[in-house]
């Protein structure tokens, strides 16, 4: 069984209301495309983040005292002994150890993908907002079309 077709409105036949109706529609759908939009940007800049503390990870940084991090604001003093490794949080609280050189092709992996969707949602939202500039256009054009009929 096919899914059924979205229906196509011409919005120069609604009315103002009818046109006020489908302009907050659209406000709030670019509100949170605009959203994620910016989640994923930060998830972008965080992976980002990850790759250039995994360069930071350096075999000559054995045995030195480094800070772990048990929180966002609690750290202990720890000992680097395995500098060509790391621990990545690959979700839903698994965590994998990898080399460096593996932890940054994953990272690079996540940030392309991220880039990926960007470029996507990008897209969407450039057509949503030129629908928006239509819509905004038909209902200047019909209150100055009621205006006009208003004054003769």
């Amino acid at each position: 069984m096919a899914s059924p077709q979205p229906q196509q409105i011409n919005v120069a036949d609604l009315d103002i209301q009818q046109l006020a109706d489908v302009r907050r529609q659209l406000e709030e759908e670019l509100n949170h495309l605009t959203n994620s939009f910016a989640q994923l940007k930060q998830a972008q800049a965080k992976f980002k983040s990850c790759i250039e503390n995994v360069a930071e990870v350096k075999p000559q940084n054995k045995g030195n005292t480094i800070l772990v991090p048990l929180t966002n604001s609690l750290y202990v003093p720890g000992r680097l002994t395995d500098p060509e490794h790391v621990i990545v949080d690959v979700g839903t609280g698994y965590y994998v150890k990898k080399s460096r050189a593996q932890a940054i092709k994953y990272y690079e992996a996540k940030v392309d993908y991220i880039r990926t969707n960007l470029d996507s949602l990008q897209e969407t939202i450039s057509k949503k907002q030129d629908n928006m500039n239509y819509l905004v256009n038909v209902m200047q054009a019909k209150l100055q079309a009621q205006s006009q009929i208003a004054k003769t």
